[in-house]
């Protein structure tokens, strides 16, 4: 299967997009301990299939969208899978601590490894992992970097 590629602008800088024909499959930050600026040599990019994401992305950036409606298509194991669906349904504007997250999948032990799977989040924003908080409600970790989450968060909240 191809992997197709595009970039979209944002405040919090440039996202890589990355989907197959049928959904889209990963955003990656420019910045940040999992950020990507280049892509792998066998994708290829195609601005246009993009259109619906940067859109929603620019609606969501102008605080005129709460959800998203591309068709997405994360890699995950099913473990992984059950987290980002809990973190599909935290409403926005709202945030979730970790040990919420594990109570909602079943598995009120597995703080840890929910805080693996929230960090692996291939769909970053799309599946909104900027939502989830530690039991403190201090910031953690974010792939795109800690000012990222932080202005996700405000932008959310304010």
């Amino acid at each position: 299967m191809i992997t197709f590629y595009t970039y979209a602008q944002s405040p919090i800088g440039s996202l890589m997009l990355t989907g197959n024909e049928h959904a889209l499959t990963g955003l990656y930050f420019s910045s940040g301990k999992k950020a990507r600026t280049t892509p792998d040599g066998t994708w290829r990019r195609h601005d246009a299939y993009f259109d619906q994401a940067r859109r929603e992305l620019d609606e969501y950036f102008g605080r005129r969208r709460r959800c998203f409606d591309v068709p997405l298509a994360p890699r995950a194991t099913p473990f992984q899978s059950r987290v980002l669906d809990a973190l599909r349904v935290i409403p926005y504007g709202e945030v979730r601590s970790y040990k919420q997250i594990a109570e909602a999948i079943g598995s009120p032990k597995a703080m840890r490894a929910v805080g693996n799977a929230n960090g692996n989040n291939p769909l970053a924003i799309f599946i909104p992992c900027h939502r989830v908080v530690g039991s403190n409600g201090a910031l953690t970790g974010f792939g795109g970097g800690l000012e990222a989450k932080q202005y996700l968060l405000g932008l959310e909240l304010g």
